[in-house]
């Protein structure tokens, strides 16, 4: 895990330098770089945080023939490629991973990345054919931001890097739209109009001579349903449990210590008592205490602890710490970004790190198993919308006049032309007239996840939260807290082949009734009791609803007065003040609408003045 930097352009030294220092927390271990290509005129920047083969021989940018490459993230099945390659003729001076992805680029041309089972971000400098190729993995885990202009190429694990020096960026009234809206700005935008994301599942190649740059995408899900699982449930749920197995034991293999993020929820307890059987040594678990009523899972997460037998460690979440972690949010996440659960993310990558260098985690269970709340309040929507148009009407129209917000949120939601759009409202916001609409938020190429009719509706949510909030929020949000800190996170449900066999499987096996993650939690339940899990299924949240009335209350105000809402582009600011007078009269839980502004104004106060918003 570490931070990648490269460009065409001709900085100095210094300020190569300059830019890798600025993301040094992605790799504290060594930083350096080289000047490449006949004339010089291409550098390759490298922070590393050493995993594998920690020798100095396996720094980066490493050169294998004429091949150099930058590489972020794990390759998971690089030993089995390295003996492919090994029989047809292949030597390697290294044990790293870095190393085969040269060999295998040389053997097997662009195609090669289709191989690799991992999380990554590269580029690779073709000395022959003059030219440099790069991908990002199939689900986004890893960041790769660019930029080109016909001429320039420059590319970065983070925006902040590419921004430095550059005085041609500007800010994209577009991406702040669209942030206000999702919470997250979508690929292919970032917050400057000059740089842009590498979407997941793509690749990416610019001949030097002649300026051509393509993309192209070497993998994506099947949305069209065409590979159905035909299987047993029983035989399914072996598969599953063999695929987890596998992909949690390769996700151990590292030269520094291991552990398992533990929150007592299905996801990461299945993935931590896989863990304790593929390994003989004892697994450290780590888990968050909030002490608000309401907020604190952490009971359960002894409970599973205790039954497998883990090092647990409990981290306390405390009103000053999470204070201080606003007050430096933007200096890691370089760009507005909006999910509050970011903090306590942070907080946690910060204390696990005391103890071990890679976590294991049980992000995508919900997204792949059809398991977030929203899907199972949308099935119950769905029935509501089998019945005549009038007296749906009516029933949001009664909804609407009763007091309780949640209600009147409802209401809204009924009042939509069909399911898919009140999902998308459901994600972006039932009610947004606080928001200008200068642009067309819904204007996203992964609308063709949801709005197509070859799978059922909850099927196509999922996998639209597969291409959208999985890799929009959640991999933003578990990247850049944990390099926050230098820990690298693993998430064995992301193994592509997990994703492949979940997405084929009937709707039954994960969603039946109103159990949802079905099989992951029968595959759970062989290996820690189902009671401790018979509770109500938490969200990893922060308690600010309640802070922004009491302790953050004069920040809110102070922060986004009438004046500096004047100034926030993409947002009406008179309703705005209005809803946060209702947060703080406790009439309207509007604490995301307030989070998303808080984010941005400390992104603008940090970065307002010095670029213009076009």
């Amino acid at each position: 895990m570490c931070g990648i930097y490269g460009s065409t352009i001709a900085y100095s030294k210094e300020q190569v330098q300059q830019k890798l220092m600025r993301t040094s927390f992605r790799g504290p271990d060594k930083l350096d770089w080289k000047y490449l290509g006949k004339n010089k005129n291409i550098v390759f920047g490298h922070n590393r945080l050493a995993i594998i083969d920690l020798d100095p021989r396996s720094n980066q940018p490493l050169t294998y023939q004429n091949i150099h490459i930058v590489f972020n993230g794990e390759i998971y099945n690089f030993l089995d490629l390295k003996k492919e390659l090994i029989n047809k003729g292949h030597e390697f001076k290294t044990t790293s991973d870095t190393e085969v992805m040269c060999a295998a680029y040389l053997e097997y041309g662009d195609e090669f990345v289709s191989k690799l089972n991992g999380m990554f971000a590269f580029v690779i400098y073709d000395e022959n054919k003059e030219r440099l190729f790069g991908a990002r993995d199939r689900l986004g885990q890893k960041p790769f931001y660019y930029s080109f202009n016909g001429e320039d190429f420059e590319f970065s694990s983070q925006i902040s890097s590419i921004q430095l020096f550059r005085d041609d960026l500007s800010i994209s009234s577009k991406a702040i739209s669209y942030y206000l809206a999702w919470g997250a700005i979508p690929e292919p935008y970032s917050i400057f109009n000059e740089i842009n994301k590498l979407k997941p599942g793509f690749s990416l190649s610019l001949d030097l001579k002649s300026k051509k740059f393509e993309q192209k995408q070497y993998w994506d899900i099947d949305y069209k349903g065409i590979h159905q699982y035909l299987g047993t449930y029983e035989e399914a749920k072996a598969t599953l449990n063999n695929l987890l197995k596998d992909a949690v034991k390769i996700r151990l293999f590292a030269d520094v210590p291991v552990g398992v993020f533990l929150s007592g929820g299905v996801d990461s307890s299945a993935i931590a008592a896989l863990a304790t059987q593929t390994t003989t040594s004892k697994i450290k678990t780590f888990s968050v205490k909030f002490d608000e009523k309401g907020f604190d899972e952490s009971k359960y997460a002894q409970q599973v602890a205790d039954h497998l037998k883990t090092d647990h460690h409990v981290i306390d979440c405390n009103y000053n710490e999470g204070l201080d972690l606003i007050e430096n949010f933007s200096h890691f996440y370089d760009e507005p970004f909006a999910d509050s659960s970011a903090i306590p993310s942070m907080l946690l990558a910060k204390h696990t790190r005391k103890h071990v260098t890679v976590a294991l985690s049980g992000d995508a269970g919900d997204e792949i198993f059809i398991g977030y709340h929203r899907y199972n309040w949308m099935r119950q929507v769905g029935i509501m919308y089998k019945i005549p148009e009038f007296i749906r009407n009516l029933s949001a129209n009664a909804l609407g006049l009763m007091p309780h917000y949640k209600l009147k949120m409802i209401s809204q939601g009924l009042k939509y032309d069909n399911l898919d759009d009140v999902y998308l409202a459901a994600r972006t916001g039932v009610n947004t007239s606080w928001l200008d609409n200068k642009y067309d938020y819904l204007d996203v190429e992964e609308i063709k996840y949801l709005k197509h009719q070859h799978k059922n509706q909850q099927e196509r949510i999922s996998d639209f939260d597969l291409k959208t909030y999985l890799n929009w929020d959640i991999n933003t949000k578990v990247d850049r807290a944990t390099m926050a800190y230098s820990l690298e996170a693993r998430s064995p449900l992301m193994d592509y082949r997990i994703v492949e066999f979940a997405r084929s499987l009937p709707t039954s096996f994960k969603f039946q009734g109103s159990n949802q993650k079905r099989i992951l939690k029968d595959v759970l339940y062989q290996h820690v009791p189902k009671e401790i899990f018979n509770r109500p299924k938490a969200g990893f949240t922060m308690p600010f609803s309640e802070w922004f009335k009491k302790e953050l209350k004069d920040y809110v105000l102070s922060e986004l007065n009438e004046e500096s809402l004047k100034l926030i582009p993409g947002i009406n600011a008179k309703e705005v003040t209005f809803r946060i007078q209702q947060h703080m009269d406790g009439s309207w839980n509007r604490y995301p609408m307030i989070w998303k502004l808080l984010v941005l104004k400390q992104w603008l106060n940090t970065n307002g003045k010095k670029y213009s918003i076009q």
